[in-house]
């Protein structure tokens, strides 16, 4: 299970971690956002100490999600030292959130 964030908690634990954290922005009445939480679990555990994913309830934590401008669900950021690399909209597959997350190349590329 993955470590829920929220708007009070935000700074502390996403924008002054050392390391890059992905930030899964979801909703209980989005349909893919489960599917996405799954996977970014399998990927939080293939990680390990490389890579810190949180959860955030965006119907509960309205300051981030604006702040972020989060208006699809569900929405995952990576930050950086505090600033978002990368953002993925929409539900993907665990083989392209490994890519756009953890920088892993993209089959084929080198062909």
């Amino acid at each position: 299970m993955l470590t829920a964030v929220t708007d009070a908690t935000f700074a502390a634990v996403v924008l002054a971690n050392p390391k890059p954290v992905a930030v899964d922005f979801w909703a209980e009445w989005c349909p893919s956002c489960p599917r996405m939480t799954r996977a970014l679990e399998g990927l939080a555990a293939e990680a390990g100490d490389d890579l810190v994913v949180v959860t955030l309830n965006v119907d509960e934590n309205p300051q981030a999600t604006r702040a972020y401008r989060v208006l699809s669900l569900p929405s995952v950021l990576l930050f950086r030292s505090g600033e978002v690399t990368a953002t993925v909209v929409g539900a993907k597959p665990p083989s392209a959130l490994r890519r756009l997350l953890l920088g892993e190349p993209e089959p084929y590329a080198n062909r």
